[in-house]
């Protein structure tokens, strides 16, 4: 499974895998999730665009149930 909207760079917060294109963590989404909406974590980071939030959603959820590699590249 391949993505874009995962941006993993040394350069860029020391490699922490943030949403392509921003600085938001993508463990930010998971943390935000526990207590909120998707809606409203888009409306607190607005650099993330919602095709990135739902294929991160979508690429784990692969990965959990199915267990298939991610390629970042």
């Amino acid at each position: 499974m391949k993505t874009n909207a995962i941006n993993i760079d040394p350069e860029i917060m020391g490699g922490t895998p943030v949403f392509s294109g921003t600085r938001v963590p993508v463990m930010s989404l998971f943390d935000w999730l526990e207590t909120e909406t998707l809606e409203e974590f888009l409306e607190n980071f607005p650099s993330v665009k919602k095709e990135y939030a739902l294929d991160v959603l979508h690429l784990a959820d692969a990965f959990l149930t199915n267990n298939q590699p991610i390629n970042f590249n």
